[in-house]
């Protein structure tokens, strides 16, 4: 019972880490976006929230972890609709559910990542898609083809069944490319916005408050303590130690490296690349944090950063328009992050590298599959985009009637 207690408050507090990435999300945002934009960012992050937590209790929970049978396929299945109390026969709360934490505690931890997929096309769709849309987009793909893709893996599905088990450790597939294969989409569908491509050359948007998405990923940074450490689904004091330590480590040298390769690229310190390379070397850990040497995670995060910088460069001459480099960081970086299980850390040899290839392409065929459906018949039925009266004179006044910064003048009368 002590040590179920000891794990059971690790995963709470991992749990609440992972809830105030969410905020970290929405300053990064708002911050590499324009004024104009904010509380129709704020209000989409918001959403993604509140709905993705009623829909993982709903229908989400029970897709991701349907305990497939034995001989199904392990593609799809459902446990049912709602939670259901744990009981003992006695009527009392089962606290033998798992080892390391409770019934409940199991669902509020896996609701908290349910919702990051969305929040990452939210950044890459920022300031030109119509949020009813956006709305419809986040019910479906929150609500079905997260937790189905999810299952896949940890729900003990096809993945997990492989010969050699596909290995995503925290989500830099099942998270981090599940949100960004539907960022790309969208992307492609939606088009750029307004004057950032003329005449064939890229012209830079700059944010309004680069401050505010600094502190978005510092705040990212401290919330991947939970989002990784609480993956070890236990407090055990070794491996949450070693990963927390892969985890920063990573961080530190995507940010580090990414500064140096933009530094020599683009003859200026990028702080939007320095901020961008560490939320890629977080990325990159996710899949084997807890796998890796020190060595290891500071080479995957490494590398991670260089991939930011060059990804940026290719989207940009792609005419893809990212304003926060979601597409690069979450799906490149995921990519990359995933594949290196195979090639670095305890699990490292070619049958392992093999099964990360087989699930970064079912996790790539499903979700370019389904967010495509979902993205295109919007756009055919209900329309995606907004005006460009509405674009151009900011998406706050015209979806949403107020202003994210009043000027307030004193009554003279």
């Amino acid at each position: 019972m002590e040590l179920l207690t000891t794990n059971n408050v690790w995963m709470m507090i991992c749990t609440a880490l992972v809830f105030f990435m969410h905020l970290g999300f929405a300053f990064l945002e708002i911050g590499l976006t324009r004024q104009k934009n904010t509380i129709n960012i704020l209000f989409k992050n918001i959403f993604i929230i509140t709905v993705g937590l009623l829909l993982y209790c709903l229908v989400g929970f029970n897709l991701m972890y349907p305990g497939f049978a034995e001989g199904s396929s392990g593609i799809f299945g459902f446990a049912g609709f709602g939670l259901s109390s744990p009981l003992t026969a006695e009527g009392a709360l089962d606290l033998t559910y798992n080892e390391g934490y409770t019934y409940w505690t199991d669902f509020l931890f896996q609701g908290m990542f349910a919702a990051t997929a969305a929040t990452i096309v939210s950044g890459a769709v920022a300031e030109r898609m119509k949020i009813g849309p956006f709305m419809i987009f986040t019910l479906i793909y929150v609500g079905l083809v997260y937790p189905i893709a999810g299952s896949w893996k940890w729900g003990g599905g096809f993945l997990d069944q492989l010969e050699t088990p596909f290995y995503d450790f925290a989500g830099s597939t099942l998270v981090h490319s599940v949100g960004g294969w539907a960022a790309l989409v969208a992307v492609c569908l939606l088009g750029s916005r307004i004057g950032k491509f003329k005449n064939g050359k890229i012209q830079a948007i700059p944010g309004h408050n680069i401050p505010l998405a600094t502190a978005g990923v510092l705040i990212l940074w401290l919330g991947w303590f939970g989002f990784n450490g609480g993956s070890v689904l236990s407090a055990d004091p070794t491996l949450t130690s070693l990963t927390l330590v892969t985890t920063c480590l990573a961080a530190a040298a995507g940010g580090v490296i990414a500064f140096m390769v933009s530094t020599i690229m683009f003859k200026n310190l990028d702080l939007t690349m320095f901020l961008n390379g560490i939320l890629g070397g977080l990325v990159g850990i996710t899949a084997g944090a807890d796998q890796m040497s020190p060595t290891d995670a500071i080479i995957i995060g490494a590398v991670a950063g260089a991939i930011i910088v060059f990804a940026v460069s290719l989207i940009d001459k792609l005419k893809l328009d990212d304003p926060v480099g979601a597409i690069a960081v979450h799906l490149v970086c995921g990519i990359w992050g995933t594949l290196a299980v195979g090639l670095f850390g305890n699990l490292a040899g070619l049958d392992q590298f093999i099964s990360q290839l087989i699930g970064v392409g079912s996790y790539a065929l499903f979700c370019l599959t389904t967010s495509f459906i979902i993205i295109y018949t919007l756009k055919k039925t209900i329309g995606i985009r907004v005006t460009e009266r509405e674009e151009l004179e900011g998406l706050d006044t015209h979806e949403h009637g107020m202003d994210a910064y009043p000027d307030f003048r004193l009554n003279e009368n």
